[in-house]
């Protein structure tokens, strides 16, 4: 089902597509990650007296590092025509507009909460307000405006 087209001289707002994700935080994650592959690679190489398997460890135990931060700066929410995309840490589900019924970023959330038309809730870990709380605020509020233009939640009010 794709979103209906906007009528002409109707109100615009955010436009689509559009990815909301924690750039701040995807930076700090990948930047560490890399420094500690980086730092556990060279002493790997400059201690003496290690052998080929025990320096490959260091090596293995930094490409572990990166690949868990790599896993925590996964998370997005991409809002295209056809709905809502949520990618997670380890899950990825495609939403329809008709799908959200509200988006919800209250004060001490760790992340957007898209209430469902089935009852459910589902976290959207990529609009959080970790490090870049007025961009989340922001994000949010986007996210809620583009489900209530396209989908069938509350009217803006």
């Amino acid at each position: 089902m794709s979103a209906p087209a906007p009528e002409p001289g109707a109100e615009t707002g955010p436009g689509l597509p559009v990815t909301f994700r924690p750039t701040r935080t995807r930076v700090v994650l990948l930047t560490v990650g890399v420094t500690i592959l980086a730092t556990l690679t060279t002493v790997a190489m400059l201690l003496e007296g290690l052998g080929a398997g025990e320096r490959a460890s260091f090596v293995v135990t930094g490409l572990l590092f990166l690949g868990v931060l790599a896993l925590l700066s996964r998370p997005k929410v991409v809002a295209d025509a056809d709905g809502v995309t949520v990618v997670n840490l380890t899950t990825r589900r495609h939403l329809e507009w008709a799908e959200i019924i509200k988006v919800n970023l209250r004060p001490g959330d760790p992340w957007v909460l898209l209430d469902l038309s089935d009852g459910t809730t589902l976290p959207a870990m990529g609009i959080q307000p970790g490090i870049a709380q007025q961009q989340a605020v922001r994000d949010a509020r986007t996210l809620r405006e583009l489900a209530e233009r396209y989908g069938t939640g509350p009217a803006a009010g």
